[in-house]
């Protein structure tokens, strides 16, 4: 675990580096457009490079040395960085700008994602896999607590620019941390890889997982989840920024109580090792959540938002680690990449629909619809207020009751609730495996 330790404290670092900016060009994009269309394009812009790479991606993290798949990541984010810092001090920053950056840093950020995640089964035991992937939860969350009430406070202070060289300095630290220690590297099966073209290398992931129908429902289980929470993140920023003109510290406040919950759930998941069946994991996680950002959506004050948001992280760390501790520990280590970058090629296929989805639904059809006036204001006006947000609220609250739903559905299929036993451990599976299906 001590090398894991170590990889994991540098990325932790550059993550908080990272949001701060996130957080930092959100506020310097919205107080410039005013439009939840122009956070989307953000997304978009990671995404849809991201989606192009995937598939190669996991070809590339099954063949190539991990660690250095990791330092280019952090490098290439890196220098995109200093780029995005210098047109800005020279007052030439404009929003294309940050799309073709944040399309940059998908594309790299992939491959440095799935080298990290797939790095995992090399670094500790088969027992301490859901520990650690609940750790990596931990550096997401965390840095949700820190940086976005930091940088709230920082942007008015040192700006953006000096947001950007805080940035800078935490991808340092990642990169020096992973070039201290050694990743253990796979024992590839020449023969066995040399049996496969270039595409059948490609679509591997997809035919490994049709091949195994539990895993599959979990992934597309997981897919139609993040789908609908999708279209409620693309909305939270706009929408709290927009109920309280503009307010820096409260939209950080929330963003810390989401940190704040996601790392208890973390702590609570390290101490307890999870579900004896990590499928309740997967799925009580969805339920709650989505019950949760219910609350969220519907509410109107910092008195509500703060708890619901808080309850509603809570749930990630439990349903973010279970799927990975199944993945983990019914796929071989080398075939990890590549099913693991089917999994995300698929979620982020889906991730790409639902903010188009939103962002167009959102200024478009429901925040004109809740407007004085408006087509959707004598149903929901009084749960949901009317003017800037308003329409927001409403699309949020329907993307939170689709999690809950889907949360419920997993139950009710017996191919996903019972993955854990149809499905063999790769330890188990591994030596009857001569040919790949």
């Amino acid at each position: 675990m001590r090398t894991f330790l170590i990889i994991w404290f540098g990325q932790f670092i550059s993550t908080i580096g990272s949001s701060m900016t996130n957080f930092a060009i959100k506020l310097w994009a919205w107080e410039l457009t005013s439009q939840v269309t122009t956070l989307a394009l953000l997304s978009l812009f990671t995404l849809i490079p991201s989606i192009l790479i995937t598939l190669v991606s996991g070809l590339i993290v099954d063949r190539v040395n991990r660690k250095i798949l990791m330092i280019i990541g952090d490098a290439v984010a890196a220098i995109s960085t200093v780029f995005i810092c210098y047109i800005y001090l020279n007052n030439q920053l404009e929003t294309w700008h940050l799309y073709l950056t944040s399309a940059v840093n998908g594309a790299f950020g992939e491959i440095q994602s799935l080298a990290y995640s797939t790095s995992i089964s090399m670094l500790v035991p088969k027992q301490q896999y859901t520990r650690a992937s609940s750790m990596n939860s931990a550096i997401h969350y965390g840095s949700i607590i820190i940086a976005p009430g930091l940088a709230g406070v920082l942007y008015y202070m040192i700006h953006l620019s000096g947001i950007l060289v805080i940035d800078l300095v935490s991808f340092t630290i990642a990169i020096a941390t992973i070039f201290t220690v050694h990743i253990p590297q796979l024992n590839i099966n020449n023969k066995s890889q040399n049996d496969l073209n270039f595409w059948q290398e490609i679509i591997f992931g997809f035919r490994y997982l049709i091949a195994r129908p539990s895993l599959f429902a979990m992934i597309a289980t997981g897919s139609l989840f993040w789908f609908f929470h999708d279209i409620g993140a693309t909305l939270s920023s706009a929408m709290i920024l927009a109920r309280t003109n503009n307010n820096a510290t409260v939209l950080g406040s929330i963003s810390s109580a989401a940190g704040l919950g996601g790392v208890t759930g973390t702590i609570i998941l390290s101490i307890w090792g999870g579900s004896k069946r990590r499928i309740n994991g997967f799925l009580l996680g969805m339920i709650g959540a989505g019950i949760s950002k219910t609350v969220f959506g519907s509410a109107q004050g910092l008195m509500i938002w703060l708890p619901a948001q808080f309850c509603s992280s809570l749930n990630f760390p439990m349903l973010t680690s279970s799927s990975t501790a199944i993945l983990l520990s019914k796929v071989r280590p080398d075939l990890q990449g590549r099913v693991f970058a089917t999994e995300s090629s698929i979620q982020q296929i889906v991730s790409a629909i639902a903010v188009f989805i939103s962002a167009l639904l959102a200024d478009h059809v429901f925040e004109p619809a809740m407007m004085l006036g408006g087509s959707l204001t004598p149903l929901f006006s009084g749960l949901f207020g009317t003017g800037k947000g308003a329409g927001m609220a409403i699309l949020y609250v329907i993307s939170s009751l689709g999690l809950l739903l889907v949360g419920l559905g997993g139950y009710a299929y017996p191919k996903l609730r019972n993955v854990e036993y149809i499905v063999p451990d790769h330890d188990v599976e591994y030596p009857q495996i001569a040919k790949i299906p």
